[in-house]
């Protein structure tokens, strides 16, 4: 018998299929937008969501987020509503933000 997967598991999972990122990290924020447009009762509605990859080598921060959404493409408009990114290389994932 399958296991039941939350959006945030499906999330990951494709977003490790596409990219092979080092690192990801998926966040609920569903809690954050009650009353708002898009949210569901049961929530998985609003996510955040950071990527780690070696594949954003030499892509700007939209082709890195088509990146993204294009492996999120199924679950983007229904069930998810919001996603926001950070997307970032090993090394700049390093290094930290640049000022």
């Amino acid at each position: 018998m399958e296991r039941f997967m939350s959006v945030a598991e499906v999330i990951r999972r494709k977003i490790e299929a596409a990219l092979a990122p080092e690192r990801v990290e998926v966040v609920d924020e569903s809690h954050l937008h009650v009353g708002h447009a898009g949210h569901r009762p049961e929530g998985e509605t609003h996510f955040r969501v950071t990527v780690v990859a070696a594949g954003f080598a030499g892509k700007s921060r939209v082709e890195r987020q088509r990146l993204v959404s294009g492996a999120l493409r199924e679950e983007m408009g229904n069930p998810v509503h919001a996603l926001s990114m950070k997307t970032m290389t090993p090394e700049e994932a390093a290094h930290g933000p640049a000022s």
